[in-house]
């Protein structure tokens, strides 16, 4: 009888492979940042008795539904704002990826509405990613806030997200969800549109069903249970390096901050159809949108997630941690979108999943101050047990979507 092997994290201890899209039911879903920590267990994508993801019966679902009926409601929540609170109409979180230029674009000229683009860096931007940037607000026509942060504190957090969690995007997420809602508070602009909602990757079916995102995660009922980097919020405070202003931009409002304030973070994507393809052709054309001039490390396609440095060591994470690489995820919305098959994916799954992030990474390493050799010991200690096996010296999966792992 083979001996039960230890799973971390709460992951699913018997790993399922979706038979439509190739992802499996490691997959995390929507983590609320601020409250995780290394004992967080993950709430994972659903796979059904039959082999079927939630991600795959969504695309269906997506399929069949009446996108003028969405659009009437959009335009009587567009007409609710306009106008209402001077000089911009709403806001539109981004960096110049392709979603943030689709969204911001389709509200301003086809919908007439003024948004105020808001952005939280990088924490190191890509030339090309920087240039689309700017690309986005001069070619794009928009006017723009940007976050000036700590530096000193967004190296320490990004640092210890990295040896606590092995999650080092973790802050960059934490900046991207809250500073916006902090500037509509500031300037009493209570309309926020993000692009696509992150459900439709491996959230559960009824979180598709809204156009707003759930408030559990921007807002918070007290202090007592906030984590940054894998740390309690109490702790940090005690290390006499960072004050509470600083930190704030990285700890949501809580409830009574809110108050009566009629704030909505909506979804474009819930009232626009949302396809990345489409999305990046549409940002080339309208916003000067520029791909990677090379192929990504870890996966075949140039032109999503882009602007960071760290981008591609945060998809290397998920690997080492979930099994799942950055072509398995691009596979995956591809499948779902029809642009390729299964055959077709499990080839590229192959020969691109888990490529090592080496183009930035002694940059990354550097900036934060962290040894090589002590990443590299980080790669085998977040390794679950259940997922990997060393054979020969090398770390291999124990199940593949193309039935090959070592344990298949």
């Amino acid at each position: 009888m083979r001996k039960k092997l230890k799973t971390y994290y709460g992951l699913p201890p018997n790993v399922i492979f979706c038979k439509k899209t190739l992802i499996s039911n490691q997959r995390p879903q929507s983590e609320i940042e601020f409250k995780h920590n290394l004992r967080t267990k993950k709430k994972t994508l659903h796979i059904d008795k039959n082999g079927i993801s939630d991600t795959w019966k969504y695309s269906r679902i997506k399929k069949r539904i009446d996108y003028s009926l969405r659009k009437e409601k959009l335009l009587k929540l567009l007409d609710k704002h306009r106008g209402k609170y001077g000089e911009y109409d709403c806001i539109v979180p981004g960096s110049g990826g392709k979603d943030s230029c689709y969204a911001a674009h389709l509200l301003k000229y086809k919908y007439g509405m003024n948004p105020l683009t808001v952005t939280w860096p990088p924490l190191l931007y890509t030339t090309y990613g920087y240039q689309n940037f700017k690309n986005w607000l001069e070619i794009g026509g928009f006017d723009n806030v940007s976050a000036k942060r700590n530096e000193e504190l967004s190296k320490f957090l990004t640092k210890n997200s990295i040896l606590n969690l092995f999650h080092p995007f973790q802050s960059f997420m934490l900046g991207q969800k809250i500073f916006p809602i902090r500037k509509a508070l500031k300037l009493k602009i209570p309309l926020i549109f993000y692009g696509e909602n992150e459900a439709e990757h491996g959230n559960s079916l009824v979180e598709n069903s809204t156009s707003l995102r759930n408030n559990a995660f921007h807002t918070r009922k007290n202090l007592d249970n906030i984590f940054l980097g894998g740390i309690k919020l109490k702790d940090i405070l005690k290390l006499n390096k960072f004050n509470y202003k600083d930190l704030n931009h990285y700890i949501p409002p809580s409830e009574e901050e809110i108050g009566n304030f009629p704030l909505e973070v909506h979804y474009l994507g819930y009232f626009e159809k949302w396809i990345p393809q489409e999305t990046f052709y549409y940002s080339v054309e309208n916003c000067g949108f520029r791909p990677r001039p090379f192929r990504t490390q870890g996966t075949y396609s140039k032109y999503n997630s882009i602007d960071d440095k760290i981008d591609d060591l945060h998809f290397y994470t998920t690997y080492i941690k979930f099994g799942i690489g950055r072509a398995t995820y691009d596979v995956s919305q591809e499948i779902r979108n029809d642009h390729l098959d299964t055959e077709e994916g499990k080839k590229l799954i192959e020969k691109y999943d888990g490529e090592f992030p080496d183009r930035y990474l002694d940059e990354i390493l550097k900036y934060l101050n962290i040894r090589k050799d002590t990443f590299l010991k980080l790669c085998d200690n977040f390794r679950s047990p259940h997922l990997w096996n060393k054979r020969r010296g090398k770390w291999k999966l124990r199940h593949t979507a193309s039935k090959n792992g070592t344990d298949d």
